[in-house]
């Protein structure tokens, strides 16, 4: 039986029940005590909204401490597209028990991912029958098949929510090709998306990264979903 997840939580600062609901994906060799803080960082921003922060279902690999939601030797050109769809389904399940805790329409539910997290927040919220309100990825990539499956992706997916991408321009882990490769091809399956570019960020986050993640979700709950436009690719922000 597959191992359960659970992580750090905040309730929303307005202290009414959650209209929202945002998930932090943490990255290789984190937890889920990595990405509360943004959460704490942005409560101002929207403040009925609660967070949660799910630690990884695997101890990491090639780390003393820290989780992994799938391996990573790079011994395997196919092996993040194996790894996000071994993660998904576990990570399904437990954004939609805490969707039901809260009583809340799987379209409240917004994601949030850094580096490896990145990476299964893209490939599960396009997946997802109802779309998200909208997913912020952080120094990540969009996983793509192995070349004799790439046909296939366009016909996976079953949503197109806002997405916001935020990349390092001197990141030597997960280089910034990384980000125009992820938004033109998302923008080619049709799905909104906008990116901002961190000058002399390498694989982390700083605080302009932070602002502007912050502030586009804070967009999104505060608008109706038809203010989007399938398909745009908005740029730099």
């Amino acid at each position: 039986m597959a191992a359960e997840i659970d992580g750090p939580r905040l309730e929303p600062r307005a202290g009414a029940p959650a209209r929202q609901l945002v998930v932090f994906l943490h990255g290789y060799g984190a937890d889920g005590n990595d990405l509360i803080d943004i959460g704490r960082a942005w409560q101002p921003l929207m403040p009925h909204a609660a967070f949660v922060s799910p630690h990884a279902p695997e101890p990491c690999g090639q780390a003393p401490v820290g989780r992994q939601w799938f391996p990573l030797t790079f011994r395997d050109i196919n092996e993040r597209w194996s790894g996000v769809n071994r993660g998904a389904p576990l990570l399904e399940r437990f954004l939609d028990a805490e969707l039901a805790r809260r009583n809340l329409p799987a379209s409240a539910l917004a994601l949030v991912g850094f580096s490896q997290g990145t990476m299964l927040a893209l490939h599960m919220g396009l997946r997802r029958s109802t779309a998200p309100l909208g997913i912020v990825g952080y120094s990540g990539l969009l996983v793509v098949p192995p070349e004799a499956e790439a046909g296939k992706v366009a016909y996976e997916i079953r949503s197109r929510p806002p997405v916001l991408l935020v990349h390092g321009d001197r990141d030597d882990l997960i280089p910034v090709e990384a980000l125009f490769l992820a938004s033109s091809g998302l923008a080619a399956l049709g799905v909104p998306v906008e990116w901002h570019l961190s000058a002399g960020i390498g694989h982390g986050i700083d605080q302009e990264g932070l602002r502007h993640g912050g502030e586009f979700l804070s967009r999104l709950m505060a608008r109706p979903r038809a203010a989007f436009s399938p398909g745009a690719l908005v740029g730099a922000t």
